[in-house]
């Protein structure tokens, strides 16, 4: 059984005070690392909780803080808020995202070659733009992610990108799914796009239900199979 210990890593973006979490095996030995960018709700347990899961299979986790340290804990409508002011602005976002990626290789436990950027709700969105980006990282995965493109010039995609979907999710409708698969391919990437009937949006999180918005639901089977393919995508990746 492999020790867990994690650290919070205090950093900034244009003079917001940000706080992400890295949870590693305590030895010092930089590792494949999976940086794990949160929903709308910022950093909570779950996340950490799956960053935790990620170091039993010998990978760091990196729970990416992308609101700033003062919304940690903050209620709902303060967090949509936040969420849609970082999304209003692509660029400043991609930019943002990309500040977090460095802060993660800069840490002595991260094998700067072998990074994987993942993301749930939001996050996922975030996720592929890091992959929309063009940066330099193995691979890419989001979990009931929006698939809305950032209006910017497109660019290469080099890492991998893997998408976990659910087919009524409000969010997402099925023509967004196609522009997406279609994005990707003219971006060059390598890109799986799984699919699972009759789940809707926030099916990994067991408090989904709790937000009572239609169609945002927690579903255990998606929420498995999800994560059991991610779990041979990184195999894939790192062996």
């Amino acid at each position: 059984m492999k020790s867990v210990e994690q650290r919070n890593i205090a950093h900034e973006f244009n003079g917001e005070e940000l706080e992400s979490v890295l949870v590693a095996d305590g030895t010092d030995e930089a590792r494949p690392t999976v940086i794990l960018i949160p929903t709308v709700m910022g950093v909570t347990d779950l996340e950490i909780g799956f960053a935790r899961d990620f170091v039993g299979r010998g990978c760091n986790g990196f729970v990416a803080d992308i609101f700033g340290k003062t919304f940690r804990g903050a209620p709902r409508d303060t967090m949509f808020g936040e969420m849609n002011r970082l999304g209003s602005d692509r660029a400043s976002l991609r930019e943002r995202l990309l500040s977090v990626l460095d802060i993660a290789r800069a840490q002595s436990e991260v094998d700067k070659g072998k990074i994987v950027v993942i993301g749930f709700c939001f996050g996922g969105k975030c996720a592929l733009d890091v992959a929309r980006s063009g940066a330099d990282i193995a691979g890419v995965a989001a979990f009931h992610g929006l698939f809305d493109p950032p209006g910017l010039p497109p660019q290469p995609i080099n890492a991998k990108v893997v998408a976990y979907h659910g087919w009524d999710d409000p969010m997402v409708p099925p023509e967004a799914v196609t522009a997406l698969a279609k994005e990707l391919t003219e971006a060059g990437a390598d890109w799986q796009i799984h699919v699972f009937g009759h789940t809707g949006h926030g099916f990994t999180n067991p408090k989904a239900s709790e937000l009572q918005i239609d169609g945002v639901f927690y579903l255990q089977a998606a929420a498995r199979r999800s994560f059991a393919s991610f779990y041979q995508f990184l195999d894939e990746l790192f062996g």
